[in-house]
């Protein structure tokens, strides 16, 4: 493995720091306290191509590697901003793009990649199924050309702002089946003209961070059986295979908040002065912040060996897991350092440190907990019992 990075690497880094310089730090506060969607950030994400990076060129994308990808997102959050935006549309679409067929492709891709259709939501998690997907209630019943769907999901982001949802239902009951991870199916759902329906609602869910978040009830949602992915009852499996590039683009947005916040802390610390001298000169400041830079760059080369792994298309669920666990624990080992280091003034507004906290703290636990991440390890990788 080349430990060094190609110089389109670099291009693309530097591409994705000139597009943020765009968007302050006074935008992103102002988003935040109105609760407001980056309509602005994702046309000029689009425009540049960037939202397309993981779509073939033959669909009018830049057919870019994941390991491509994870540095836009790491470098959106580097800047300051924040890739969650971003991020769903590329992995969401990667079961489109491995398990979708010819003519889901033609009708989806070309107008994801030109930006006239998003593809942002992902309708997973239930109220009483978070992390045990099996046990998801929503189901989807075949009726002639069509599947009737009723149900619920729950932490939703950007449904409001999206015209597509990959949506994982049930099609064939929980009881009946001998391997419960079969009977789950995947279909593309068009929110706009479900919405006109009346057969679909979205309500918001207010969070501690600007995910713009929501709860979707469906009543009678008619979905078209041409707009199932794949195989019905093996939507599961479909889902699995682009977990692992969502834990390196997660881990890749980790990163980035570590490198945001190491920076903000050694420039503070080195400009502060306190008692005549820089607080970065003690001990008890200088240290936490290089410790966190140290457990940032130890995760970035776990993160780039799963990126690197799964564009060779060779199997990465224990380094692509383990990268999330690592880089997201990195990032709020920075979040608090600089917090530390700014005291007071870390909880203000203008420093931007308590937005960028808030943010850096759902990665632990979302879209998987740390503690599933270390179950994973400690079965698939260690081999020991199944833990509860």
């Amino acid at each position: 493995m080349d430990f060094g990075e190609s110089a389109e690497r670099r291009d693309i880094r530097m591409a994705v720091r000139r597009l943020c310089e765009r968007f302050s730090a006074a935008y992103w506060r102002d988003l935040d306290a109105k609760g407001a969607y980056p309509d602005e950030l994702v046309r000029a994400l689009t425009d540049a191509g960037w939202l397309a990076a993981l779509i073939p060129r033959r669909y009018g994308g830049a057919e870019l590697g994941v390991g491509d990808a994870a540095a836009i997102l790491e470098e959106i959050n580097a800047s300051g901003g924040n890739a969650a935006v971003a991020h769903a549309q590329m992995y969401t679409m990667g079961t489109l793009l491995r398990h979708g067929s010819d003519a889901q492709k033609e009708r989806y891709l070309p107008a994801l990649a030109r930006g006239e259709l998003r593809l942002q939501a992902f309708g997973v998690t239930e109220p009483d199924a978070g992390s045990e997907t099996t046990r998801l209630r929503t189901a989807a019943v075949r009726r002639g050309d069509r599947y009737v769907v009723n149900g619920q999901k729950v932490f939703i982001s950007r449904a409001q702002h999206s015209d597509l949802m990959l949506l994982l239902a049930r099609t064939t009951p929980y009881d009946e089946l001998a391997d419960k991870t079969e009977g789950l199916s995947v279909f593309v759902v068009d929110l706009r003209a479900a919405l006109a329906a009346g057969q679909i609602e979205i309500r918001p869910l207010p969070t501690m961070m600007n995910h713009h978040s929501t709860t979707i009830f469906m009543r009678d949602l008619e979905v078209p059986a041409a707009d199932r992915i794949g195989d019905e009852g093996r939507g599961f499996r479909y889902i699995l295979d682009s977990w692992n590039a969502e834990r390196i683009l997660i881990a890749s947005e980790s990163l980035g908040d570590g490198r945001w916040f190491t920076e903000r802390a050694a420039r503070y610390a080195t400009e502060r002065v306190v008692f005549g001298r820089p607080i970065g000169a003690n001990q008890g400041v200088q240290f936490p912040i290089a410790q966190a830079h140290a457990q940032l760059q130890a995760a970035r080369l776990l993160r780039d060996r799963a990126a690197w792994l799964f564009d060779r298309r060779e199997r990465c669920g224990a380094e692509a897991n383990m990268a999330k666990l690592l880089a997201s624990q990195a990032a709020w080992a920075a979040a608090n350092a600089c917090l530390d280091t700014h005291g007071g003034y870390g909880f203000a507004t203008e420093y931007d440190v308590e937005r960028k906290f808030r943010e850096t703290r759902l990665l632990l636990v979302a879209p998987i907990s740390n503690n599933l991440v270390l179950a994973y390890v400690g079965q698939h990788v260690l081999g020991m019992p199944r833990s509860y």
